[in-house]
């Protein structure tokens, strides 16, 4: 905590008129802007010049200036005994030296060692006295944030607030954006301990926000870590795994060990190097009296520089063992925090993925009913008004269904369950369907869907047509909803082939309400939609461009954007993907659907739900078929034991035993009867372990009916009617 703190604490360079002349200023705003930036190395490299400089010079002003920035560029490395070497140092020449900025900044330093040993009131009482002694606006706001945060640790919050939110309009010449951030993550700490959690979410993401065009890293680290634990702590757990995962980029590439390596080492450099000077500064006084053959003097000063060297020697090698031993206590730490914080962040991942999929389960269960009733009402010939309402509730539920899919599939993404397959497929073919199945939704906005097609792509692709599929059904879908007497175009060109390699280039053109260039840094993060303004006039998820870019990342594809507001937008990517070209043209790529007539089929229904019982059983009488219910799979093994039916349709999550179990157990006597898994499948169902068990087919639940028929025709009919006549 004392760390954070201290991380907010740098002194500009000195009110010397003389700085100018000789480039020491610039050597000091250099090391203002590397600390603040969290490059530590640089800003000791930048000051250690400036105290060439001021040395050379005999501006022993600057000297002071130098060493006071030394200690606290110490304390930023966690270097209490460093921070009072130099500060003792400046002691030393300010006794002879009438400078009362020199005098501010060295009381403000105590004040700062005062707070870190817990030492509050005694701090308070030094930036009170060190407050009488400048008129330093950058100083007095250092002042201000040092008060702030010991009034936080005194709990003393209303006085911390006013100094905080002072400091967020501040007008500093030199560091104006560095305090507004300090101020804001004060707040938001602040905000935390009154239990405002919405007020410090603000404020945090407003020192993010001002960290992040700053390049202050350390900061944005700590604005990551406080919206992790304040969106935890609210229950908004996607939001927190957002910024867990920052933390974890951000250690890797701001907190590394070679970075602490590097500040080490050059901070020894320095410490070591003023210490050498210091003996040739004895050196050189000795030479001095010797010229002079002043014996007595000459004896008492190589007895002082004896004394001195041997102790600085002593000083230095347990200093250097100090900092060895502080170093490698550093590394296990950083090692150790880097490790929990990657199993916080996987942790998190698995509970998002696990409630998410509970979820997504659970909702299917009560949607079959939803759907499934409004099916059979929709065949009762309802009346005029019913048939409105019934409609209405019909496209609900299918939205919902849309919704709860696209949940499970960027899940499902995340959690690499899924892999892309290689099998053949028509891209043309693909293209076509995916058109035609929303020419509805451009006539209802008065826009025309064009393919522009290359025809020199081959006609027999290998490659996953169902993910590909869905890529164009939420790009084409997406591009439609924002377009509204317009056109969208979808091209499709060879870009290289060679052999059976094949690189193609697709784009999704729209002239609709374009996406402007803020929006589009986020438009492919979930739930995005640009604004709560488009998410209200158009509808939505906010989750089919999520799909369409994990989905490409499956292929090891990226997409890509161009858009302007108003003026349309363009999605684009590339894909590598293998030709067939000794495949004949005619071999159909689907299954022609067929119209069966499944009366008098006689089949066992396991389901443990009593409203999903009800439905399955008036969706099958509707056909004319007869069925019996099984309510576990205990009892779907028993009753399939006892009688001969056609089929079973098998429910495979239920109480006591599962239905891949039942199916497994059923399989040991009847190895012919159908088997169709009706399941409302999770993020850990896998469609081999139903095939493996002997299921014959899945229909996944809340199913279309037309579908269900179909997969009953398709599976159960056609294998009695070739049972009869062979």
């Amino acid at each position: 905590m004392l760390l954070a703190l201290w991380s907010c604490l740098h002194i500009v360079r000195s009110q010397d008129t003389d700085l100018q002349e000789n480039g020491i200023a610039s050597y000091f705003d250099q090391s203002r802007i590397f600390k603040n930036q969290n490059k530590i190395d640089q800003a000791l490299e930048a000051l250690d010049k400036a105290a060439e400089i001021a040395e050379a010079n005999e501006n022993e002003k600057a000297l002071v200036d130098s060493y006071h920035k030394f200690a606290l560029l110490y304390m930023e490395l966690d270097k209490r005994e460093t921070t009072i070497f130099y500060w003792d140092r400046a002691t030393v020449m300010l006794n002879d030296l009438a400078y009362p900025f020199g005098q501010a900044v060295h009381k403000y330093i105590e004040a700062l060692l005062l707070y870190d040993s817990g030492n509050n009131f005694q701090a308070i009482y030094m930036l009170n006295e060190a407050k009488q002694l400048t008129n330093d606006r950058n100083l007095l706001n250092h002042m201000l944030l040092l008060e702030a945060n010991i009034y936080m640790s005194i709990e003393k919050y209303d006085s911390a607030s006013t100094n905080f939110n002072s400091l967020v309009v501040n007008s500093d010449v030199y560091e104006k954006d560095y305090l507004r951030t300090k101020a804001y993550l004060g707040l938001a700490n602040l905000n935390v301990e009154l239990e405002d959690y919405e007020a410090s979410i603000e404020n945090g993401r407003n020192a993010l926000q001002v960290a992040e065009e700053n390049d202050f890293a350390k900061e944005v680290f700590q604005a990551n870590e406080l919206l992790d634990q304040v969106y935890e702590i609210v229950g908004r757990y996607n939001l927190s795994l957002v910024h867990s995962r920052n933390l974890l980029k951000i250690k890797d590439s701001v907190f590394t060990i070679d970075k602490i390596k590097t500040e080490a080492k050059t901070a020894d450099r320095i410490q070591f190097d003023m210490m050498r000077e210091e003996i040739g500064r004895q050196d050189e006084r000795i030479e001095e009296l010797n010229e002079s053959r002043n014996r007595s003097e000459i004896t008492a000063i190589l007895t002082s520089a004896f004394l001195t060297i041997i102790s600085l020697l002593a000083v230095s090698l347990y200093r250097n063992n100090q900092i060895k031993l502080k170093t490698n206590d550093l590394l296990q730490t950083k090692n150790k925090e880097l490790q929990t914080a990657r199993d916080a962040a996987v942790q998190a991942m698995e509970a998002k993925t696990n409630f998410l999929s509970t979820v997504s389960h659970e909702l299917r269960t009560p949607l079959y009913a939803v759907t499934g009733l409004t099916h059979l009402l929709l065949e009762e010939n309802p009346g005029a008004h019913q048939k409105e309402h019934l409609k209405s509730l019909k496209f609900s539920g299918d939205y919902l269904l849309n919704f709860i899919n696209d949940i499970l599939q960027i899940n499902k993404i995340d959690a690499d369950k899924l892999e892309p397959l290689s099998i053949e497929f028509s891209l043309k073919k693909i293209l076509t369907d995916v058109i035609n199945s929303l020419q509805q939704s451009a006539k209802e906005n008065d826009t025309r869907i064009i393919l522009d097609y290359d025809e020199d792509i081959p006609a027999h692709l290998m490659g996953d047509p169902l993910k590909l599929s869905q890529v164009f059904m939420n790009l084409v879908g997406n591009a439609l909803k924002f377009t509204k007497k317009g056109e969208v175009t979808v091209i499709a060109k060879v870009m290289k082939k060679q052999d059976e390699d094949v690189t193609l280039y697709f784009e999704v053109r729209d002239t609709g309400i374009g996406i402007s260039k803020e929006q589009q840094e986020h438009i492919f993060d979930s739930f995005e939609q640009g604004s709560i303004q488009i998410n209200r006039e158009y509808g939505g998820t906010g989750l089919g461009l999520t799909i369409v870019k994990s989905l490409l990342g499956l292929f090891g594809s990226n997409i890509q954007l161009q858009s302007e507001s108003g003026k349309g937008s363009s999605f684009f990517f590339e894909l590598n993907l293998k030709s067939k070209d000794s495949v004949v043209d005619d071999i159909p790529f689907e299954i022609t659907q067929k119209d069966y007539d499944l009366k008098g089929l006689y089949l066992l229904v396991v389901e443990d739900n009593k409203i999903n019982q009800v439905i399955t059983k008036k969706m099958l009488n509707k056909k004319d078929i007869s069925c019996d219910i099984a309510s576990n799979g205990t009892e779907a093994v028993r009753l399939a034991r006892e009688n001969d039916y056609d089929g079973v349709l098998m429910d495979i999550h239920m109480p006591g035993i599962s239905g891949v179990e039942a199916t497994i157990q059923i399989r040991e006597f009847d190895k012919q009867t159908p088997i169709i898994a009706l399941t409302a499948i999770s993020l850990d169902d896998s469609l081999e372990n139903f095939y493996a068990a002997g299921c014959n087919d899945v229909v996944t639940k809340p199913f279309k009916p037309e579908v269900f028929y179909q997969k009953i025709g398709e599976n159960i009919l056609e294998h009695k009617l070739k049972k009869s006549a062979s």
